[in-house]
């Protein structure tokens, strides 16, 4: 009979966790990171520059839409990479 209750109380944590989880992700606030000392030393920029932009860059990782932010090979750590940015490794090859 005590097999029965843990069985039962096991589903039952199982269930709350499976619920709370999602719930949790839907009320916390979105985290979005930048590496400030990268940007600084490649001197990224949320511009193009000569036509120069990192959606033509081999190293960018887009986002989840054309204008979405999204990551670049380069500079670990930031998910807030525009599109339409720009930095000195800017590469095509």
């Amino acid at each position: 009979m005590s097999a029965n209750l843990t069985r039962r109380r096991f589903i039952r944590l199982s269930v709350a966790c499976a619920t709370c989880v999602p719930l949790a992700s839907l009320t916390g606030e979105a985290t979005a990171a930048t590496n400030q000392t990268l940007r600084a030393q490649y001197k990224y920029q949320d511009s193009p520059l000569d036509g120069k932009n990192c959606t033509s860059c081999l190293e960018f990782i887009p986002g989840s839409s054309a204008t979405a932010p999204g990551r670049c090979k380069l500079i670990p750590g930031d998910d807030e990479i525009s599109p339409n940015g720009y930095c000195t490794l800017w590469n095509t090859m």
